[in-house]
């Protein structure tokens, strides 16, 4: 039986998938009919039960990806196949608190909430009130968030956070940040950035330069669906292939002993050259 309070996942044949609440008293209407609570609490997850037209739909217990996909948005969302991934990188989990900023829609913090469970802690900056307010509605309703806590503030005023195990980036210029970044993690710590172009990375890689940051990593992410058919098993037509660059680092001060120890080859010499070439003209 599925309880009341519940979040159902309801397919239809042609593939139309809604997420609706389990409230007694409140029935589901669509254009294949009327589906009253009673029939639907008294299901089991996985099952077909059929509307008041008579027309089939399987009830599926709602997963993380599908709360991503279902949640309200007034910004751009960053990718389920994005957000797994930063979510591994920063260490998502119990105990561990990551500090976030440009929270927007609240997609990556709901997931980071999920992971993060009772024991961890997430604090989100938004500088925008009504998207600030619209992330909490989408926690809410996705029955996560006791969590996380969401101010509303600039983060050029620094961060509401200290020692955090972990800080994610999703600003236009988060180069201008970096060092309100720093105030803002411990020793160690792993930062995450997501920008959309090659010019705002390379303006942050120039920013990473300056320290104190090392173990940088430049990525984007492709993800290809294949056609579930064990005897003509191929590609499908379409993918999501390029939706953001993604660069992570560590909080590392620099040791120039450390660092003249690594095995250069000739390529490697030069863009060293060319890096102490262009610090020094920042001094």
């Amino acid at each position: 039986m599925i309880p009341y309070g519940s979040l159902v996942l309801i397919v239809t044949p042609k593939g139309k998938r809604t997420i609706k609440r389990l409230v007694e008293g409140e029935n589901w209407q669509s254009h294949d009919g009327i589906l009253t609570p009673e029939i639907v609490a008294a299901a089991d997850f996985g099952d077909t039960v059929m509307t008041s037209m008579g027309r089939p739909v399987q009830l599926l217990d709602v997963t993380l990806q599908d709360l991503l996909k279902g949640i309200k948005r007034q910004t751009q969302i960053i990718y389920p196949k994005d957000i797994a991934y930063i979510c591994m990188k920063l260490g998502a989990g119990p105990g561990r608190t990551i500090c976030e900023a440009g929270c927007g829609s609240g997609g990556l913090t709901l997931a980071l909430s999920w992971f993060c469970g009772p024991t961890g802690r997430v604090v989100s900056h938004e500088a925008r009130e009504e998207f600030a307010k619209l992330a909490r509605r989408n926690l809410d309703w996705a029955h996560v968030g006791d969590n996380v806590d969401i101010n509303v503030r600039d983060v050029a005023e620094g961060f509401c956070v200290k020692n955090a195990d972990a800080l994610f980036l999703d600003v236009r210029t988060p180069w201008e940040y970096l060092d309100k970044a720093v105030e803002a993690v411990r020793p160690g710590a792993v930062f995450g950035f997501l920008l959309p172009t090659v010019m705002q990375v390379g303006e942050l890689l120039k920013g990473l330069e300056r320290g104190p940051f090392d173990h940088i990593e430049v990525q984007e992410l492709l993800l290809r669906d294949w056609k579930p058919l064990a005897d003509r098993l191929r590609p499908n037509d379409r993918m999501i292939a390029h939706t953001s660059f993604l660069v992570f680092c560590r909080h590392q001060k620099r040791n120039h002993d450390f660092d003249n120890l690594r095995p250069m080859g000739t390529r490697e010499m030069k863009q060293k050259m060319a890096l102490e070439k262009r610090l020094a003209t920042l001094d």
